[in-house]
């Protein structure tokens, strides 16, 4: 006679065993192996199903061995994720600011994160993000104060320094916004 079928997802999820050695490193081993990530993240993620399925082992479970072992083996590389992450984020118009709270939100150190901030071209990216918000010489003339502290607050979120949003945001027309770069380098 075929085991009866689970109900619901709690009954569904009562079945699966705990975790022991192999299975948090095969845990391990199948999320790297699908995404790049940072030691901090794999832990956490360690750290999850542990607390979901539970453990099975003579020694208490160390999720940050495990990390430390993917990161020897070559699976996790933190400082080329930081490049990875600040590249595209600068690509998409973020800034600095915006991409080293990212990076500390993954878990990646300051060493690791300080060559990929340097990398980041911060008016480039400004520029990018008054492109694509549609803000300064990019959008409709901001004659309204309210408008343009709306913009101004945008460019801050995109994690962009103040004058340089100001200065992009105060532009008459694209050519002049480009221009600042010799300023602002």
């Amino acid at each position: 006679m075929a085991p009866a079928k689970p109900q619901n997802m709690r009954e569904k999820h009562k079945m699966i065993p705990p975790l022991d050695a192999a299975g948090l490193d095969a845990a391990a081993l199948r999320y790297v192996e699908r995404f790049q990530t940072t030691r901090a993240r794999l832990v956490r993620l360690l750290r999850d199903k542990l607390r979901t399925r539970g453990w099975q082992g003579d020694a208490p479970p160390d999720p940050e061995a495990v990390a430390e072992r993917m990161a020897a083996l070559g699976y996790i590389d933190d400082a080329a994720f930081a490049d990875a992450r600040a590249r595209g984020m600068a690509r998409r118009g973020m800034g600095s600011g915006r991409v080293r709270q990212s990076l500390a939100a993954y878990g990646v150190q300051a060493e690791d994160a300080a060559p990929a901030l340097a990398a980041v071209d911060a008016f480039s990216a400004a520029l990018e993000l008054a492109r694509r918000k549609r803000l300064g010489p990019w959008g409709p003339p901001a004659n309204d104060p309210k408008l343009r502290q709306r913009q101004l607050a945008a460019m801050a979120r995109g994690g962009h320094d103040i004058r340089l949003a100001k200065a992009i945001l105060a532009a008459p027309d694209i050519a002049t916004a480009e221009a600042l770069r010799d300023a602002y380098s």
